[in-house]
């Protein structure tokens, strides 16, 4: 321990650090529903780990805005089930239960499903699909698993995409990133990930193809797959944690 700071104080100085790059985001009209965007992406793309707790701060300094702009962010996250608030101690990001991962993943197939059994005659947009199964395989190719994380979250807010709803999209948002405090604990995030992009594939091909019923198959049979991978291994390791 250097100067007195830990690896997490570290770790967390280069997160805020990389937050000041999102200043430029922000424009001239600092909102508090644009700083809940930034953050809610930072915490979908991994950058605030489950439990971290969030400095007024460091995070208003890094992004230029004020207490009280900051705090209604929070607010806003914090409706979102993104982060808790504790009395006397200040905002943390959210650790997830099991419970919410089922439930998770209950509206995940619920959403995504829907879209893409909506889908009217092909040709489909499938460009974000796409591009997001292209940066899986760069991170999965160059072992960048936090990022294989992120492309893979990518994929899935593309095939809500495909819906053309604005208020579909946002719902997504907010659960995919609640998905990602999930990811945070898992021991092997390669060995989780990697078999899905695989299936990411199929599913896009489907749909250029113009087979949407065969994506919407794949689809559900992918999410529940995953949701019984995902939702035993995390069990076993919040267990862990916790000493049980």
């Amino acid at each position: 321990m250097a100067g007195g700071m830990t690896r997490g104080d570290r770790h967390r100085l280069a997160e805020v650090s990389e937050l000041a790059g999102d200043r430029v985001l922000l424009g001239r009209s600092s909102t508090a529903e644009r700083v809940a965007d930034i953050l809610r992406d930072r915490i979908t793309e991994g950058y605030f780990p489950p439990g971290a707790r969030l400095s007024e701060e460091s995070i208003g300094g890094a992004l230029g805005v004020s207490r009280n702009t900051l705090r209604e962010a929070f607010r806003l996250l914090t409706h979102e089930r993104l982060l808790v608030h504790q009395l006397n101690r200040g905002v943390f990001v959210r650790i997830v239960t099991v419970a919410d991962l089922d439930d998770i993943y209950r509206v995940r197939t619920l959403v995504e499903c829907a879209a893409v059994r909506s889908l009217g005659e092909p040709p489909h947009p499938v460009g974000a699909m796409e591009a997001a199964v292209t940066a899986g395989e760069t991170a999965f190719e160059e072992r960048a698993w936090r990022d294989l994380g992120t492309a893979n979250l990518r994929f899935h807010q593309a095939v809500v995409g495909l819906a053309g709803s604005p208020r579909t999209d946002e719902l997504m948002r907010g659960v995919l990133a609640e998905l990602r405090l999930v990811f945070h604990v898992m021991d092997d995030p390669r060995r989780f990930h990697a078999p899905y992009l695989t299936r990411n594939r199929q599913i896009l091909e489907e749909l250029q193809a113009g087979n949407g019923a065969a994506a919407e198959l794949l689809l559900e049979a992918y999410l529940e797959d995953s949701r019984v991978q995902l939702s035993g291994a995390y069990a076993q390791r919040i267990a862990a944690q916790e000493g049980v």
